[in-house]
């Protein structure tokens, strides 16, 4: 049986109040390298559904880091989707790296934000028996 995978990753930049976009930019594994992905009405709709996780997950990564006071600096995001040969998701692999402006996390803060994170209105509607894993890494700022 052959699986088909879908990779992702995101990088952000952040500014005041809670964790604002300041800049984004999206990449998607293709063809043995990374390429800006752009979104649009010719878009594949899997790759579309992809993108819809990472940046839900994205959402609430800014969000509840800013409700616990802990303000993003930078962000690097990555998604790994497996699917098998008929397009059932069968893996979902999920990586955050951001760079703290202020505020020091506790753990209790980190499991808070991974358990939103999961909680994302797409995570929640996914129906499948699926693996899966988030992972979140705030590092201090400087």
């Amino acid at each position: 049986m052959n699986e088909r995978h879908f990779r992702m990753r995101l990088h952000g930049e952040y500014q005041e109040p809670e964790n604002s976009i300041a800049g984004l930019r999206v990449e998607i594994f293709a063809e043995d390298d990374w390429q800006v992905f752009d979104l649009n009405s010719g878009s594949a709709g899997f790759l579309i559904f992809v993108y819809a996780i990472l940046t839900c997950q994205h959402m609430y990564l800014r969000l509840n880091c800013a409700e616990r006071g802990l303000l993003l600096e930078t962000a690097e995001g990555y998604i790994h989707v497996t699917t098998t040969e008929d397009w059932e998701l069968s893996d979902l692999q999920l990586e955050f790296n951001a760079r703290l402006r202020s505020g020091v996390p506790a753990q209790d803060d980190l499991d808070h934000v991974v358990g939103r994170m999961e909680n994302c209105p797409v995570s929640r509607n996914l129906n499948y028996r699926a693996s899966g894993h988030t992972r979140l890494v705030l590092l201090p700022a400087g």
